[in-house]
């Protein structure tokens, strides 16, 4: 795109070279005010005039005369002659710093302030138009009054003092060629030193407060350091004096140095606490140095300090591509591009103005750097983007990751909580057992083998029954089912039989009962057992008495059938009311069962138990 650019400027420049007049030759004398000097002491100097090599000395200030004939005017351009009406100008690619311009002794153009602040031009390519009626059928003079500075007062030569050719010609023409001149000396750099600003404070303030990448704060500080260096080119007036604009635009170069050494060093996750410390002192040692070199030996304690940056700078990079190879970084060939672009524009910009090559070369070169810099911007936003991206969707996977393990650690807690408990329940319990047994238990047998009453004997050999039974739910052991059966089957048996009442046992046989009953679960049915069975004997007045167990559709089912006389009719739709029912089906709710009773008179009665299995019985 500029390569393009660049090829119309010069063939806009090859069509207005042919239509212009070109003045190379001039007097030039020192200056001191408005008038002009006293032409007779005057030099003759060829154009361009350089101040590096010809010194103004203290005043500053130089005035030229150049001379045309109408004549040639006539014969160069016939419809530009003068007295035609045509309008025509003058244009002064460099007056540096400031131009003032009369034509045939009338002041047509005053560029700024000669005084200062002085403004500052050396940029900026100058149009001055000249009316028809200024200009003389014969020989005709244009007197410029420059001002500027010398070597030693600038800190680049790029700042010297100094008058290029001078064009005179239709002003249609040079307006063109100024146009094309400005767009790439002073508009296309204050669009890229706006751009820059915007950008690198934006990315400034992303690197700010996102330390891990601080290298997007120093990227943006360099971009933003680039873009007031870029600002020499077309700002004009600014409320400094010369000497103190120089003193910062030469501290600026440090500024920038700083910024693109910790760019690259932390770009390759280096971070050196001596050169973080090293570089802010040595600006601050720059601008002492500075200070006290003064203002005539500004040019050369300046160029050394820009030589040593350069050096800095360059064993940044040259590090940066070490260890961005060495750790096979996918970084490598951009930064490397970013860095020879900018290395080889920064060369050729040098070499313009040292060897005074064609301005235009110069004009490109100021543009390269940053564009670059906002390609490589705009590539480290993307990348911090994407970054961020991931991060936020790390940091989501992160917080489900942490409300699960939390909601884990709290149910693992409530489980350790609920342990805890058991343990502590299950220690009292077996405390609880041990003293029923030993202490209760103890003094029941003593009463039921000394009592000489047989009804207290009989009572408390129920009772150590039924602490027998209460301390094998405390201990928590689980009985085999085909224990328990065996044990149902006993103490039934022997308390029909001792009644009168025939008694009938059916159960499933041992091998098809391997499972284990929960000991909760089976002083409950023990209890339910004996509930029902006392009823039988106490009320129902039955002779027989049948007990089923058995296990189907995953269900344990127990059913205790009389042929007794059944409830009583007193008791009709109010069985939970009477015979200790209310009691077993009371029990049967606790194991998450149903006890269901089926009675009517002179018919017996019929007790069914079910007990879901999953919940109170498990493998042997």
């Amino acid at each position: 795109m500029l390569l393009v650019l660049l090829w119309l400027c010069v063939a806009g420049l090859g069509a207005a070279q042919a239509e212009v007049l070109v003045l190379r030759q001039a007097l030039a004398a020192p200056g001191a005010g408005v008038q002009p000097p006293d032409w007779s002491a005057a030099k003759t100097v060829v154009l361009p005039d350089d101040w590096a090599e010809h010194p103004t000395g203290a005043l500053g200030e130089r005035w030229y005369r150049l001379g045309f004939d109408g004549a040639q005017l006539r014969q160069l351009m016939p419809d530009q002659a003068p007295g035609g009406g045509a309008l025509h100008a003058l244009y002064v690619e460099r007056a540096c710093s400031v131009l003032q311009v009369r034509v045939n002794g009338h002041l047509v153009h005053d560029g700024g302030r000669f005084s200062e602040p002085v403004s500052r031009h050396c940029h900026h390519p100058q149009l001055v138009a000249v009316p028809d009626a200024l200009l003389l059928p014969g020989q005709n003079s244009v007197e410029l009054r420059v001002k500027g500075y010398d070597l030693p007062l600038v800190s680049s030569r790029q700042r010297v003092g100094g008058l290029s050719v001078v064009e005179f010609g239709s002003h249609a023409v040079l307006a063109g060629h100024h146009a094309r001149r400005a767009l790439f000396a002073v508009r296309l750099p204050e669009v890229m030193s706006g751009t820059l600003l915007l950008m690198g404070g934006l990315m400034f303030v992303m690197g700010w407060f996102n330390r891990a990448q601080s290298y997007l704060a120093y990227f943006g500080a360099l971009m933003v350091g680039w873009a007031v260096l870029l600002a020499r080119l077309w700002a004009s007036d600014l409320p400094f004096s010369n000497r103190l604009a120089e003193l910062g635009l030469a501290a600026l170069m440090g500024f920038i140095t700083w910024a693109s050494v910790q760019f690259l060093l932390r770009y390759v996750n280096r971070r050196l606490g001596w050169v973080n410390v090293a570089l802010p002192l040595q600006l601050l040692l720059m601008c002492g140095t500075l200070l006290i070199a003064g203002p005539q030996n500004l040019h050369w304690v300046s160029g050394l300090w820009f030589v040593l940056l350069a050096m800095q700078v360059l064993a940044a990079a040259i590090y940066y591509l070490a260890r961005a190879q060495q750790h096979r970084s996918r970084q490598l060939w951009p930064m490397a591009g970013l860095l020879v672009v900018v290395g080889v524009a920064v060369l050729v910009q040098a070499t313009t103005i040292l060897a005074q090559l064609d301005s235009r070369i110069g004009y490109v070169a100021e543009l390269v750097p940053p564009l670059a810099f906002i390609a490589m911007g705009l590539r480290l936003v993307q990348q911090f983007g994407r970054a961020f991206q991931s991060s936020e969707q790390s940091r989501a996977e992160l917080e489900v990751r942490i409300r699960e393990a939390t909601a884990q650690i709290e149910r693992n807690f409530s489980q350790l909580a609920e342990l805890k408990v058991e343990q502590v329940t299950d220690r009292e319990r077996k405390r609880i057992a041990a003293d029923l047994h030993d202490d209760l238990g103890a003094k029941l047998l003593t009463i039921v083998h000394t009592s000489e009453s047989d009804r207290i004997a009989t009572l408390a050999r129920e009772a150590l029954e039924e602490m027998r039974l209460s301390v094998r739910g405390l201990t928590g052991k689980p009985v085999r089912l085909s224990d328990a059966f065996g044990d149902w089957r006993a103490e039934v048996m022997s308390r029909l039989t001792q009644s009168g009442i025939q008694g009938e046992w059916s159960a499933p046989h041992d091998d098809e009962t391997p499972q284990t009953l929960s000991s909760r679960a089976y002083v409950q049915t023990t209890r339910i057992l004996r509930e029902a069975v006392s009823n039988i004997i106490k009320h129902s007045g039955a002779s027989q008495c049948s007990v089923r167990c058995s296990i189907a559709d995953g269900d344990f089912q127990l059913i205790i059938q009389d042929n007794g006389q059944g409830i009583p009719v007193e008791l009709d739709g109010r069985l939970d009311k009477g015979h200790g029912m209310a009691s077993m089906k009371g029990r049967a709710k606790q194991l998450q069962g149903q006890c269901l009773v089926e009675s009517s008179p002179g018919y017996g009665t019929v007790i069914r138990l079910t007990l879901p299995l999953d919940r109170h019985l498990t493998s042997a």
